[in-house]
């Protein structure tokens, strides 16, 4: 794993294979490893930039919440640090969150994007209260309960029913994470700004996947994201939730192999 210093925090990252660079966000609450069954489709084309975000895997969280513009300025640091200069982005749940602040910020850096399992509106109110609320809970009984309540929300009800192998890879990833990591990710995505009305400025090629089973970002949010970025597609992953490259990792390994190589012959 590489490092560097931004800002407040250590981030590290990994480097895997040549070819035209792509950078792949993973979601909350796990760390870059969730990439590496979808990586084997495309390392052989493609030189992968896979951080532990801020708060995650061996990332540190820096002072107070993780707010999307900190994650924002990692990426910029990470793709300094690396001498890349624009990149498609792959980003799930989070990684999604942190790539529409991304686009804000920093949009000449980006020549395509592809959203996984996200959804561009901020918390409603009820949703900001409850993960205020969870925020506060796993400080005081540890990240265990959290972990377990979160396994049904971020897996399909097909992977949680007849693949407990990844169930169980998931729970050992999100088990890095500390309880003030956890906290405060979760701070800085009740603090995130609502990105509908950036959707329509997104001029770039956009892939957008959903889990068919996604509870948290479902397939009307996809729906949504397609109809306002022009010229977007929407794969809809079977048997598959919030989790749904880690669950499906073939397929959506193919759509994302599919979608890059169209962008790098246009």
């Amino acid at each position: 794993m590489l490092s560097l210093r931004s800002d407040d925090a250590e981030i590290f990252y990994e480097i895997r294979g040549n070819g035209p660079p792509v950078v792949l966000l993973h979601p909350f609450p796990c760390h870059h490893e969730f990439w590496n069954p979808v990586a084997v489709a495309l390392e052989s084309r493609y030189r992968l930039i896979l951080p532990d975000l801020r708060g995650h895997g061996d990332s540190e969280i820096g002072e107070g919440p993780a707010l999307m513009q900190k994650h924002a300025g990692d990426l910029a640091r990470v793709l300094d640090a690396a001498g890349i200069g624009k990149a498609a982005f792959i980003g799930c749940s989070i990684g999604g969150y942190i790539l529409f602040e991304f686009w804000r910020r920093f949009r000449a850096r980006v020549t395509a994007l592809a959203l996984c399992d996200t959804r561009p509106q901020a918390d409603t109110s009820e949703a900001r209260a409850n993960r205020l609320k969870a925020a506060s809970a796993v400080l005081e009984q540890g990240t265990e309960p959290f972990i377990e309540a979160m396994i049904p929300k971020l897996m399909g009800r097909t992977t949680v029913a007849a693949r407990p192998d990844l169930v169980e890879g998931a729970r050992a990833m999100m088990r890095r994470m500390s309880a003030e990591d956890i906290s405060q990710v979760q701070r800085g995505m009740a603090e995130r700004p609502d990105s509908v009305a950036d959707l329509k400025t997104i001029n770039v090629s956009t892939l957008i996947a959903i889990g068919e089973e996604d509870v948290l970002s479902t397939v009307a949010d996809g729906e949504l994201m397609r109809q306002n970025i022009a010229g977007s597609q929407l794969k809809v992953i079977p048997k598959a939730g919030h989790y749904a490259p880690w669950e499906q990792p073939e397929l959506v390994g193919t759509v994302l192999r599919q979608f890059l190589d169209e962008v790098a012959l246009r």
